[in-house]
């Protein structure tokens, strides 16, 4: 692809993801087991009328587009930062373990603790914040390599699976609750969760706008990055630690939801190349159009059952990724 024919896939990228998130998010409000007509939004958003709907959209389905669209957009830009700093295209929140320290955090406080069921979003984001940091210091001797934090990372995930699932058998009888948490999903979502995650997301999206000039640095490898004057083992260090924090406030209130942060960058970087100045805010808006879209067909196309999102993601994801490891022939960045 040359230059003419990428900045004219990012100029159409730039025009169609946000219309395309729009209409996601408009279809999230709309649709479900009740569908609410177009006319009626506007009156019930402005509170000209009562309306019968008034509940269902402000109190359920509003909050429940906003959680989603954040939640997509953290996991797909700490993927993204993850993919590029590490040089890895497998680096995701969920198989370094990030998203593992959050869920075995939440199931001891629903399992274990139910009685403070309410701190569940503050324990799963300090789970996964601290995971992050537990896996950079296993990873460090005189510097941590990306391949030291891959390794690192896929042990402590291992190690957090282990745990989880020997919790599970040991308190059986409460698990029930639990599992579609562990699926990942975002039903019973209300304006209380979105309070509580809409800081930390605003706040590490916006961060992760300032990483964009040390991710691409850090692109061109270390010796080339400290050549320019950049400090490679900080950026790295902050830049994780920012994918965690993203990932962490995801994880808080949507649970363990998957693929996102993995296929989402793939999709962009496909289109648009490896320039952050253009992945990340790509990444950011795809991402949250993805999850937007998949969690209200979990819950409008099958009825009466709701499927976690997660499941969904699963379902969507795993065929999507194949499909480009096919297409490329191997795992690669470009």
């Amino acid at each position: 692809m040359n230059k003419q024919q990428r900045n004219r896939r990012r100029w159409l990228v730039a025009i169609i993801l946000p219309l395309l998130s729009i209409i996601a998010c408009l279809y999230g409000v709309l649709y479900g087991s009740i569908s609410i007509p177009l006319s009626e939004v506007i009156p019930i958003l402005w509170g000209q009328e009562p309306s019968a709907y008034r509940t269902i959209l402000i109190d359920l389905r509003l909050p429940r587009v906003m959680i989603g669209w954040l939640v997509g957009a953290c996991l797909a830009t700490a993927g993204a930062l993850l993919q590029g700093v590490m040089k890895n295209p497998l680096a995701d929140p969920g198989i370094i373990g990030v998203s593992a320290g959050g869920g075995i955090t939440a199931m001891i406080t629903m399992v274990m603790l139910p009685q403070l069921s309410y701190l569940l979003p503050i324990t799963a984001f300090l789970g996964a914040f601290v995971t992050a940091v537990l896996i950079y210091l296993l990873a460090w001797d005189r510097g941590a390599s990306p391949v030291k934090i891959i390794l690192a990372g896929v042990a402590v995930n291992a190690l957090l699976g282990a745990l989880t699932n020997g919790i599970m058998v040991i308190y059986s009888d409460r698990v029930q609750a639990v599992l579609p948490w562990l699926s990942g999903g975002l039903n019973g979502r209300s304006w209380y969760h979105l309070e509580f995650m809409a800081p930390y997301a605003v706040c590490g999206l916006i961060l992760s706008l300032l990483a964009i000039k040390p991710a691409n640095l850090l692109l061109l490898g270390d010796d080339a990055a400290q050549l320019l004057g950049q400090r490679v083992e900080m950026n790295r260090l902050l830049i994780i630690l920012l994918s965690a924090f993203l990932a962490g406030a995801a994880v808080s209130v949507a649970g363990l939801v998957g693929f996102v942060g993995l296929v989402v960058p793939h999709m962009i970087r496909l289109m648009i190349g490896e320039d952050y100045r253009f992945l990340l805010p790509f990444s950011m808006i795809g991402g949250g159009t993805l999850v937007v879209f998949a969690d209200t067909v979990a819950r409008s196309w099958f009825g009466s059952i709701e499927l976690p999102v997660g499941i969904l993601l699963a379902v969507i994801g795993a065929p999507f990724f194949l499909f480009l490891l096919k297409r490329k022939g191997r795992f690669g960045l470009s």
